[in-house]
């Protein structure tokens, strides 16, 4: 498939607990680990079924949101596409070393999504 889903975030703004919730819940083995523009952040590695994603703490002043990140070649390309289609920019490209490049923007109903082009692509 082009184009896959493969990352999720849901965002909030007590990071620890909200950690624990999914921790607890679902039975996650989620790590801790730093990321820039995170108070705290846990990823989930890839299972065998369904894919990673992490789940961390945003700045006060932001929203909480759940998003998806789906693997394009180009987020850039991808990203001025959806501005054009009337999306508004909410994170434009940036690299996250050892990851690749990210990108998210709000669709034209509010929604989240969220761009990567991993290293490895």
């Amino acid at each position: 498939m082009d184009n896959p889903i493969v990352h999720f975030e849901i965002l909030g703004h007590e990071g620890p607990s909200l950690i624990g919730f999914y921790r607890d819940l679902f039975g996650w083995e989620l790590r801790d680990v730093p990321m820039n523009g995170y108070h705290s952040y846990a990823f989930l590695p890839s299972p065998d079924e369904g894919i990673g994603g992490g789940v961390g703490q945003l700045e006060p002043s932001d929203q909480g949101f759940v998003t998806i990140y789906v693997e394009v070649h180009d987020p850039q390309s991808i990203l001025d596409q959806a501005v054009r289609g009337g999306a508004q920019v909410v994170l434009p490209v940036t690299e996250i070393p050892g990851v690749g490049d990210i990108a998210r923007f709000r669709d034209p109903q509010g929604n989240v999504v969220g761009l990567v082009r991993s290293i490895a692509d």
